[in-house]
């Protein structure tokens, strides 16, 4: 039993493993789909004064067989509006994080928002302009702490600051993470660093990628 029991938690931490970059990699694909349509990656709802009212991912709810989903927001209200705060509680299973402590209504696939991110507020960004290389820049990334999935929050990214805490993370000092191409990779954050980290995460600062990922 005593080696049972290990083994058993080995096959576990696969399992979630494999389902939560299966999320990753439909997230990804949505992205790509929506882009296909629109001309651009999506980026939160926002009000005529472009004012963020509900996340990115509502937006992706038709590329994600979730259309029904989708045309019950009322898309010119905030996320914590009477009407649309109801609608938390019906978060799709792909936001679901298996390898994380699990809240009703809260996620842990985020993208970075700021300046020279992929999620820049105001800017509706192409594939095209993710000069870095789609395969070298990060789409979305599993990480605490979650935040309510309709609510236009992501991890917080400015060049001249330091990085907020990722916590906490799928397994110790790894985590998963989809980049722009659609490729699904497991990054650990303390072999990458810092420096390193904010290099994957801007999508257009021209500095070369200097390590190979697992």
């Amino acid at each position: 039993m005593g080696l049972l029991v290990p083994a058993v938690q080995r096959v576990r931490e696969a399992a979630s493993r494999l389902s939560s970059q299966n999320n990753l990699k439909q997230i990804a694909l949505a992205c790509h789909n929506f882009h296909d349509v629109h001309g651009h990656l999506p980026q939160d709802i926002v009000d005529k004064n472009g004012k963020p009212l509900l996340s990115w991912r509502v937006a992706i709810l038709p590329y994600i067989e979730q259309e029904a989903l989708y045309k019950q927001f009322k898309l010119d209200e905030p996320w914590d509006s009477e009407h649309n705060k109801k609608l938390i509680e019906q978060m799709p299973k792909i936001y679901v994080s298996p390898s994380l402590p699990q809240f009703p209504g809260l996620t842990y696939y985020k993208g970075f928002s700021g300046p020279g991110a992929v999620f820049e507020t105001g800017k509706k960004i192409k594939l095209q302009a993710i000069t870095d290389g789609l395969s070298n820049t990060i789409l979305v990334i599993e990480a605490g702490p979650p935040v309510p999935w309709t609510k236009p929050e992501d991890i917080p990214f400015d060049p001249k600051k330091p990085l907020p805490p990722l916590q906490p993370l799928p397994r110790e000092t790894q985590t998963n993470a989809a980049l722009c191409d659609g490729s699904i990779r497991v990054l650990d954050l303390k072999k990458i660093g810092e420096k390193r980290l904010r290099l994957l995460i801007q999508r257009d600062d021209g500095q070369p990628i200097d390590f190979d990922f697992e």
